[in-house]
């Protein structure tokens, strides 16, 4: 009855148990402890720079670079959040109001449109300008309500984003000191050959680094680029146009478009020709060449994924994880690819391809997790 065996599954069994009961604790906080860990693998190289400088004070050294964290990270983004939602409170009433109309928007463009066009619309049987003029209609309205009720939310839940927010703080100050002695811990306990385990955290420390400071760095240029074209154009609501296409930026080749696209639609149609053309010019060959040049050099490049995996894990990892989903996604494509690339190798481990890359990596100083 007390054999090894019988003590080892026992034992196997509790180690699941008591797992699964801590990650179902940790849920609540999933969000924080994500970014906790991506912006401590973020901002480990200037901890290790500030304690080359401050030897032996490591408490310092990890203050300082939560500070700096705080400074050029999140109180930027607290900022625009902030003006963010007070836009949003401008534009709902705007439009509640009637003085954004999108379906006398709309009516503007069917009056600018050709005859022809109008009839080959109506050949193809795509519906009638009345009816699809009710749809855009009844999709501001959503639209509005939408807005409206995410905007509420967001004051409601202001207490639990403080409690995230800090236990983010927290826990970065604690990853950013720790970090090294953590992912050694780590390294050590997990049951798997030393050059896979090496290779796999490799892996994983990259493909967050890359995701993030590629994905937030061709959103930030693409949404600042097109909201400084609204605001230049006159078109109400830059900055909250501006969030939109940085958030649909996510979604590599298509993202931003889907704001101005529209928008230098209604220009053309509506007689503002060079309203149109520089929109569509900054659209296509700015912020075009911004994810066509920034987003392969920064995230592709690095994670070494062909750029469909890239894009159909993003757009998979955000529907089912929300917003978190663009760093979840690839990083979870990319652990398949290596584990599966360790396992085709796995015959001849010493000499596999894997092995050898993994074996390499902290010789070429990417040993970081």
């Amino acid at each position: 009855m007390n054999s090894p065996q019988l003590q080892r599954g026992v034992f196997l069994a509790l180690l699941a148990a008591v797992t699964v009961a801590f990650l179902w604790v940790l849920m609540p906080f999933f969000g924080a402890v994500l970014w906790g860990v991506a912006l401590a693998i973020l901002f480990t190289p200037l901890f290790k720079w500030l304690l080359k400088k401050m030897p032996g004070r490591r408490n310092v050294a990890a203050m300082s670079t939560l500070a700096i964290c705080l400074f050029i990270v999140i109180l930027p983004l607290a900022m625009v959040g902030v003006s963010l939602v007070q836009e949003i409170a401008l534009i709902t009433q705007s439009i509640r109001s009637g003085q954004i109309n999108f379906a006398a928007y709309f009516q503007q463009i069917l009056d600018a449109t050709p005859q022809w066009l109008l009839n080959i619309v109506e050949r193809f049987n795509l519906g009638d300008m009345a009816a699809w003029q009710a749809r855009v209609s009844a999709i501001a309205g959503q639209a509005s309500q939408l807005i409206a009720s995410q905007a509420l939310a967001i004051g409601q839940n202001t207490f639990d984003f403080v409690v995230s927010f800090f236990v983010m703080l927290y826990l970065l100050y604690f990853l950013v000191r720790d970090g090294t002695s953590l992912s050694k811990t780590m390294r050590d306990a997990l049951p798997l050959a030393k050059p896979h385990t090496h290779y796999l955290l490799n892996k994983f420390t990259t493909v967050i680094r890359a995701t993030v400071k590629g994905n937030v760095a061709v959103a930030i240029a693409q949404g600042t680029i097109g909201g400084l074209a609204f605001w230049f154009l006159g078109v109400q609501g830059a900055l909250l146009w501006a969030v939109l296409m940085a958030f649909l930026s996510l979604l590599p080749a298509v993202g931003a478009a889907l704001i101005w696209g529209p928008v230098a639609i209604y220009y053309l149609a509506t007689g503002h020709f060079w309203q149109g053309g520089v929109l569509i010019f900054i659209g296509v060959f700015v912020i075009g060449l911004v994810d066509n040049i920034l987003r392969p050099v920064l995230v592709g490049k690095d994670t070494q994924m062909p750029d469909y995996i890239v894009l159909m894990s993003t757009i998979g990892g955000m529907a089912i994880f929300g917003i978190n989903g663009f760093v979840i996604g690839p990083v979870i494509a990319a652990l398949f690819m290596a584990a599966w690339s360790l396992f085709a190798d796995s015959g001849h481990v010493g000499t596999g391809h894997a092995t050898e890359e993994a074996a390499e990596a902290p010789k070429n100083g990417q040993d970081k997790a």
